[in-house]
Formats: structure tokens, sequence, C-alpha cells
């Protein structure tokens, strides 16, 4: 039983959170209520958290001495010695065979070589990228676009450039907080990466806060935008940039203030001002696009 725990620990699936950006594109696609779209959609996500997992072992396998020396990461199943390499590497395989079998069988050959090209990303991450900094946040981005791509070619939803670009500056914005924290640690006397040596406090911070700004103006760009308005069928899209910049300003807070933005999965997961702000900007979409009036099938 042990055992099992240090396996399901390694795949880490309190991160399948990250994966959540599959589901946009059906979400703001308007197929929200569509079967097959949900069907399919699911087993892309499904693929994207195996592959996901699949990574988070790599990832533990090549840095498990840092990890060692970290004040958290040192309690990872192989950097205590909970899970051997032999075994992580055996998981490996088998997580990215039963997703390729997933992406080859059951969903369209677009989306196998998005998933594939995730994982080669996050592969040359691993090994190389993660160690230069700038590069590897954008990295981190670019993650979560391929995830956005993969939703939309799952549920068969046109990908505009608006939530594109939106996705790739909250990813930069996310990343920089989790390079703050790092530095924080490092200040602590826990070295945590080699890519800190391309940061400081004054870069992190100021490059969030142009990150918030730039997302901002382009929400609030995007909830004007007379081709979004003629698509959604509504003229009050304006309403959910409350939410979202509340949410910005509370992850600011937690960033700043209270200094615990190294993991953003885990301050989703513990931070009920964030839930109640996010299930609200979820909520106000869902009324304004599916209850008030409908719009098409494409995410703008």
């Amino acid at each position: 039983m042990q055992k099992i725990k240090a396996y399901i620990r390694l795949a880490r699936p309190h991160q399948y959170l990250k994966n959540g950006f599959v589901w946009l594109p059906l979400f703001f696609g308007n197929k929200l209520h569509q079967i097959q779209a949900v069907q399919m959609t699911f087993a892309a996500f499904l693929a994207f958290c195996l592959a996901a997992s699949s990574i988070y072992m790599i990832n533990d396998l090549r840095d498990v001495q840092e990890d060692r020396r970290h004040p958290v990461k040192k309690l990872r199943p192989i950097a205590a010695n909970l899970v051997s390499e032999g075994e992580a590497y055996v998981l490996f395989f088998m997580l990215v065979f039963i997703a390729a079998i997933i992406a080859l069988g059951l969903l369209p050959l677009g989306f196998a070589g998005v998933i594939g090209a995730y994982l080669l990303l996050n592969l040359i991450y691993s090994f190389r990228l993660k160690h230069i900094a700038v590069i590897d946040i954008v990295c981190i981005a670019v993650g979560f676009v391929l995830r956005i791509l993969a939703g939309g070619i799952a549920a068969e939803v046109y990908i505009s450039p608006w939530i594109i670009m939106m996705t790739f500056l909250l990813a930069l914005f996310l990343a920089l907080a989790k390079r703050r924290d790092d530095l924080l640690l490092e200040d602590m006397g826990n070295s945590t990466r080699k890519s800190l040596d391309g940061y400081n406090f004054e870069f992190v911070s100021l490059s969030m806060g142009v990150m918030v700004s730039v997302i901002i103006v382009a929400y609030l760009l995007y909830t004007v935008s007379p081709e979004v308005m003629a698509k959604h069928g509504t003229h009050h899209m304006y309403l959910t940039a409350f939410w979202v910049i509340l949410g910005l300003l509370r992850y600011l807070q937690i960033t700043f203030v209270e200094q615990r933005s190294g993991s953003p999965t885990m301050v989703l997961l513990k931070d009920t001002f964030l839930q109640v702000v996010i299930l609200c900007w979820l909520l106000n979409v869902y009324v304004l696009l599916y209850l008030i009036k409908h719009g098409g099938s494409e995410v703008s």
C-alpha cells in the first residue's frame, strides 16, 4: 500500500488542475451541452493528465539531487527513496504508451501531434531549457497554449488569437510568481535551480506587474471586441472582467504579501477566495453564453 501511495504521489494528480485548460475551448465554443464534444474533451483531458504525470516523473529523475536539498521537494518519492529510478522509468513508459493509445485511437490525428509536441517540449525542458532564465517560463507558457489547442481539436472548436494570447500571458504571470518563490527559498539558503541566476526580485516583480497590466487590457479588449460580441451574441461580456481583475489582484496579494506562490496548483486548492472568484467568473460566463443568448462555435 505504501508503494502504491508513492506511485500516486509521483504522478502528482493534484497538478491535473492545469489540464483544466483543455476544457476551455469546449466551454467558450458553446459546446458544453453537446455530449460527443464533452466525451472527446474528456478523452483529451485524460491523455494530457497521463502525459503530464509521465513528464513529472522524468523531471523528478533529472532533479533528484537538487530536490534532496530543497525543504519541500526532498519529500518527493524518488528523492526520499520511496520509488527507485528503475520503477520511475517503467511508469514513465507505461503512461506515455496509454496516452498514445488514447490520442491515436479516440481523438483526431491533430491531437496526437499536439500532445506529441507537448511531450517533446517538456522533455527538452527537463533536460536543458529549465536551466535557462526566461526561456524556462516561456516553455511553461507554451505548454498551456498546447493544452488549449488540444482542447480545440478534441471539441472541434476554432481557437482564435484571443484565447491563445491570454492563456500565454496568464501562464507567464503564474510562472513568474513561482520563480519569485524560488528566489525566496534561495535567500534562505536553499538553492533550487540554475536558471535563478538570471532572475532577481526586481526583475520578477516588474515583469509580474507588466503581465498583470497586459492581461487586464487584453481581456477588456476581448470583451468589447465587435467580433466577439457578434459571435457570442451578447454585449455584456465586459461584466466578467470584474472577476478577472479581482482574481489577479488576489494572486498578487498571495505572492507579495503572503509570499506563498510556490505552487499555483496548491494556491488554488487551498485559497477559498480564489476558488470563489473563479467559480463566479465561470458562472458569469456560463449565464452570458448559455442562458441569455447562444453564440457560435468558436473560441474568441
